[in-house]
């Protein structure tokens, strides 16, 4: 049985998200708040198989949640609940950490979808890591690629890339660069998967959010620009001048694996 925390302020919604979720057979926990949620995650260290955030709390935001969360590295699944589908909101919450998103108001059977999603990669740990099962500690892909195939490919195994001493584990969901283990969101490891796969070629920004992110509505696509300066932070020895994430003005962006 997975324990899911749902976290909403509006008791109505959480109550019966709670009563839906547990007659899907989850075990179900409620918080109110920001504070509550971040007490329960990283002071009180309880684990949860997923989190339902929703963006919009009293105090701490979901998108300050999330951001807090992955800053003390706890990485469970989260599920962000958007008052609005604006894709300015959707990138704000991948890139304080979020795994999905769902704009209110949505339908049920969407929203368990996209938890059983989430849900099937703290599985996939339990089987593969016992020692880090349902700690919130980790995540993997489940999306079903599990091969990469760049120009020039360069793997170590059935689903890693290496370049210039740097290794991306897109099942594990790690980067190990510059004598770090990072550990990645689904997200920055889907962009990095999509940047991998087309090595040399220039991507537009609209490219990215509509392959990557999924958003095929207008929005400043400039809102991707923060999403790239914290890979470059993962991946460049001087994110300054980056070499292997390269910016094309005026276009998008070039992912270079063996710069010259």
């Amino acid at each position: 049985m997975s324990r899911v925390l749902v976290v909403e302020d509006e008791a109505h919604l959480a109550q019966g998200l709670r009563f839906n979720l547990q007659a899907e057979g989850h075990a179900v926990e409620v918080a109110g708040d920001g504070e509550t949620a971040l007490d329960r995650l990283i002071e009180k260290r309880e684990r949860f198989d997923a989190v339902v955030l929703d963006v919009m709390l009293p105090g701490k935001s979901g998108f300050e949640v999330a951001a807090l969360l992955r800053e003390k590295k706890n990485y469970v699944p989260i599920l962000m609940l958007t008052a609005r589908g604006r894709p300015e909101d959707v990138l704000e919450g991948f890139a304080a950490g979020a795994d999905d998103y769902l704009p209110k108001p949505f339908e049920l059977a969407i929203l368990i979808a996209r938890l059983e999603s989430l849900l099937r990669r703290s599985v996939w740990m339990q089987d593969s890591d016992p020692a880090s099962a349902g700690d919130g500690t980790g995540t993997s892909n489940d999306n079903g690629q599990t091969r990469l195939a760049p120009s020039g490919e360069r793997e170590t195994g059935g689903d890693t890339f290496s370049f210039c001493g740097k290794s991306i584990d897109f099942r594990e969901l790690e980067l190990r660069s510059l004598g770090n283990t990072i550990h990645l969101t689904v997200m920055e490891a889907e962009f990095l998967r999509y940047l991998v796969r087309s090595e040399g070629r220039v991507v537009s920004r609209k490219a990215i959010l509509e392959d990557v992110w999924g958003l095929h509505e207008d929005t400043d696509t400039r809102a991707i620009d923060n999403f790239v300066v914290r890979l470059r932070r993962y991946i460049e020895e001087d994110p300054s001048r980056p070499k292997h994430l390269q910016t094309v003005r005026g276009v998008g962006y070039r992912f270079v694996a063996e710069p010259e």
